[in-house]
């Protein structure tokens, strides 16, 4: 089973057990808009295009939300029964290119959404993906940040993903630094770098 379907497996063992109004690292969204967003990526690809163009985003928003108003174990099973068999992340190699990071940090989302969590134990295989997707993702995600960014993990290998005249050095586990390009505030990272470019880079991550 690769990294996608395991964290497909997982995401979805934990949505039973947390119900469809919990809360989750995406602002506005409880559990239930999560998953409502996961179908409408295997499912609706008219819909899907507003996740990345905003002329398509109200309409994206309303066959979200109905998607969301679906009975509860409906819309569990649909997330981890995953797309048609003729969709073509229902491949596995295509599902570990397009689903990885995904499932990842949505996996992470519903987890660090409740107080008191903390990060899983290592997993070879889940922080390799990791962190190939952290630096993948963060050529595109920081784009517009004011800074230079290298991240580090914890074992000492780094990528400088954006060049800049100040340079911020951002070290955690591979899982961290992805949760970080993407975005996310509830992570365990630490940052180097002059005090001015590091408070640029931390607010510039917040819109991402």
């Amino acid at each position: 089973m690769g990294v996608a379907a395991e964290e497909r497996r997982q995401l979805s063992r934990l949505l039973d057990e947390t119900g469809p109004d919990a809360p989750t690292l995406c602002e506005g969204w409880l559990t239930r808009d999560l998953a409502a967003h996961l179908v409408v990526r295997e499912s609706r690809p008219d819909a899907a295009l507003g996740i990345l163009l905003p002329p398509l985003a109200g309409h994206t928003r309303r066959v979200q939300d109905g998607i969301a108003a679906q009975p509860w174990s409906r819309l569990v099973e649909r997330v981890r029964r995953g797309p048609a068999w003729y969709w073509p992340t229902s491949i596995g190699r295509l599902d570990e290119l397009t689903n990885t990071a995904e499932f990842l940090v949505h996996h992470e989302d519903v987890r660090r959404g409740r107080p008191g969590w903390e990060p899983r134990p290592a997993d070879p295989a889940r922080d390799a993906a990791a962190w190939r997707a952290a630096r993948g993702a963060a050529k595109l995600n920081l784009r517009r940040v004011p800074v230079g960014v290298t991240l580090r993990t914890t074992d000492g290998r780094e990528a400088t993903v954006r060049g800049g005249a100040e340079q911020v050095t951002v070290t955690g586990d591979p899982v961290e630094l992805l949760l970080f390009v993407f975005g996310r505030d509830a992570v365990r990272v630490e940052f180097e770098g002059d005090s001015t470019a590091v408070a640029k880079l931390t607010e510039a991550g917040r819109g991402i």
